[in-house]
Order: C-alpha cells, then sequence, then structure tokens
C-alpha cells in the first residue's frame, strides 16, 4: 500500500475516532465550565484538526482539487447538529434543511452520471475484452468523479466476464503471469468457502427476526461468489498480456492499468528489493510493486505518467514506474521492446509522410 492510500485509510479511522469522542464525549447541556471546556476541545477536532488532516493527507498528498475542503467541514457540520450540547447545536440547524437541496443536485447529477456511462456501457457491449480498458479508453479525457464511477459500473460486467470461462473463451491470451496469491486455488477455495460460510451464518443470525432480511443480505453476500471467482481467474490467467497497442496489468480484480506501449521508456531485467533494510528516498519508498516474493524481477518505467485505477478504481494513483514479479521476464522484456521500436518506427514514417 502507498502512501498516499495509507494517509486516505489513516485519515478515515481518524475521524470516525474524532466523532466517536464527540458523540460520547459531550455533555446533553453546557452546566459547567468543564462542560464548556470538553465543547472547545471537541470543536478543535471537528473544525481545525480534521480539515488540517484532509488538506495535508488528502488533497495535498492525493492531488486532490482544493474545493473538496469543504466535504469535511460540511460533515464535521452535521456530526456537530448531531452530537454538541443542544444550546450550541441549535446553531447548525442550517445544516440539516441545506442537505435536501444538496442531496437532491447530488442525486440529479448522479443520475444523468450513470445514465450516460451506462449508455456507454450498452454501446461498448459488442467489444471484445475487459470492459474497463473500453471504460478507460472512453472517459480518459474525463473528470475522475466521472471516471471512478464509470469503473464501478464496469466491474460489475468485468466479474462476469472474467467469472465465466465461455465468457472470456476470445480473451486475449498472454505467456506472461504476475505471481499473486489470489491466482492460487486453495486461495479461491478459501475464499469461495468463506463467503458462503459468511452468508450462511448471516442468514442464521437474522432469520429469527426478519426472514426477509436474512434472504437479502444473505444473498448480497453470496453473490460475492462471481468476484471471488473472476479474482482467481484474472490472477491466474490474465493478469498480464498484451493487447493490441496496450500493455494491460491486472493485480487481481483490485485494480488494474492500461499502458499504452508508446508511454513505455525503458524495460529493465534485474533483481529489486521490495522492502528494503536501508533507508531510501521518499521516491523510491512510493514505487509500487506487483507480485509475491522479497524481490522484483521487471521494472517499467514511462516517458509520462501512467494510472493505477486501485479499489475497483476509487483509488486512482499516477505512477512514473512499476515493478513487477513475473514468470518470463526476459521474454517479456523482448516483446515489449520490438514492440515499441515498431511503434517508433511507425510514428517516423506517419510524420515522414504527412511531411
Amino acid at each position: 500500500m502507498r502512501r498516499s492510500v495509507k494517509l486516505r485509510v489513516s485519515f478515515l479511522a481518524l475521524a470516525i475516532i474524532s466523532y466517536v469522542i464527540g458523540f460520547n464525549f459531550l455533555p446533553e447541556s453546557l452546566t459547567s465550565d468543564d462542560d464548556m471546556s470538553k465543547l472547545v476541545v471537541v470543536a478543535g477536532l471537528y473544525f481545525v484538526f480534521l480539515p488540517i488532516l484532509y488538506w495535508f493527507w488528502i488533497i495535498k498528498a492525493g492531488k486532490q482539487k482544493p474545493w473538496k475542503l469543504l466535504l469535511i467541514f460540511s460533515l464535521s457540520g452535521l456530526m456537530a447538529r448531531l452530537s454538541f450540547p443542544a444550546e450550541i447545536a441549535s446553531y447548525f440547524e442550517f445544516i440539516m434543511w441545506l442537505r435536501y437541496p444538496i442531496i437532491a443536485i447530488l442525486l440529479l447529477i448522479e443520475f444523468y452520471l450513470m445514465y450516460s456511462i451506462i449508455k456507454g456501457l450498452w454501446q461498448a457491449r459488442s467489444m471484445k475484452g475487459d470492459p474497463r480498458v473500453h471504460i478507460v479508453d472512453k472517459y480518459q479525457d474525463e473528470d475522475d468523479k466521472k471516471r471512478s464511477l464509470a469503473l464501478v459500473l464496469a466491474s460489475e460486467p468485468a466479474s462476469w466476464y472474467y467469472a465465466i470461462p465461455w465468457f472470456s473463451r476470445q480473451h486475449v491470451s498472454s505467456d506472461y503471469s504476475i505471481d499473486l496469491l489470489s491466482g492460487k486455488p486453495w486461495a479461491w477455495l478459501a475464499m469461495l468457502l468463506g463467503t458462503l460460510s459468511a452468508a450462511v451464518g448471516v442468514y442464521i443470525l437474522l432469520s429469527s427476526w426478519s426472514e426477509l432480511v436474512a434472504i437479502i443480505l444473505s444473498s448480497i453476500i453470496a453473490y460475492g461468489v462471481v468476484f471471488v471467482t473472476a479474482n482467481y481467474r484474472v490472477s491466474k490467467h490474465y493478469s498480464i498480456y498484451i493487447q493490441q497497442d496496450k500493455l494491460v496489468i491486472n493485480n487481481s480484480m483490485w485494480g488494474f492499468l492500461a499502458i499504452d506501449i508508446a508511454d513505455i521508456e525503458r524495460v529493465e531485467v534485474g533483481c529489486w528489493d521490495k522492502i528494503s533494510t536501508t533507508e531510501e528516498s521518499e521516491k523510491e519508498a512510493e514505487q509500487l510493486c506487483f507480485g509475491r516474493g522479497k524481490q522484483a524481477n521487471l521494472q517499467l518505467k514511462f516517458s509520462q505518467p501512467q494510472t493505477y485505477f486501485g479499489a475497483l478504481g476509487q483509488l486512482p494513483e499516477q505512477l512514473s514506474e512499476l515493478k513487477l514479479v513475473v514468470n518470463e521476464p526476459q521474454k517479456l522484456a523482448d516483446e515489449l521492446e520490438l514492440l515499441r521500436i515498431e511503434y517508433v518506427e511507425m510514428t517516423t514514417i506517419e510524420v515522414a509522410k504527412a511531411g
């Protein structure tokens, strides 16, 4: 997990802790100086500590847009309305009224995005290959929100595409694979049994309270069998492959990259420690590596930053280089170098013809 992702997870944990403290630490009304001191401390957590962390850990580290700072202030305002003493909470009543027009606007935006994305997926239904790759091509020039939502929706057909061998029968074949734990049969079996056990457990726990709720929740959990199977098959058979002018890398179903061959500046074969025992520069520590083992055997360096879509596209990260643990590093490096040279020659010829 890279530093920017760790900071997001850490911020989420601290935000939850801060709001839990507010709900359990504050009195229902201010009756003493001690109560006022508690209010000042919690208000500092809500409106000073968390926004500062959000600015440095999310906006700066994650290269997000500054206006998103309003999100944490709005959330803290809502928490203040619900947790502050009655005489202070009343000043945040406007938050409760503002939520209705805000929710309405957000719903309209979401419905529009979903309509345009579903329309795009429907138009791409005849295309072969991973639906997520087509989505990245279609929305590469769109804003992050639209692209992230598109990838979430595309993950559903992608799961079925990889889970059912008949659907992916015409998928591009590959002689290469990344050494991923999720590509082991025993790991797939363990996850499958865990998913089914969780579904049965939820049904047993809730059936005495509500049969309908028990059936709905257990069915949703059992539906995870499709994703678990897709996760196994994509890790085992399609973790890395070349499709036309792209190198596609799947870090299981969790995340992927679709890299233009022309953007690969250099391919190196060697041995690189994934976890160094010595102090490294921040840039070195930020490098991403896919595959099991203590050492990577292939390194890709890009002429321009590439986007890794982690967490089903919800955690995009910019990469300038990438390390891999692959089965045949030299063979893959030779093929990529050959394709890169062919692309340069084709580009040179096209430029000469245009001139």
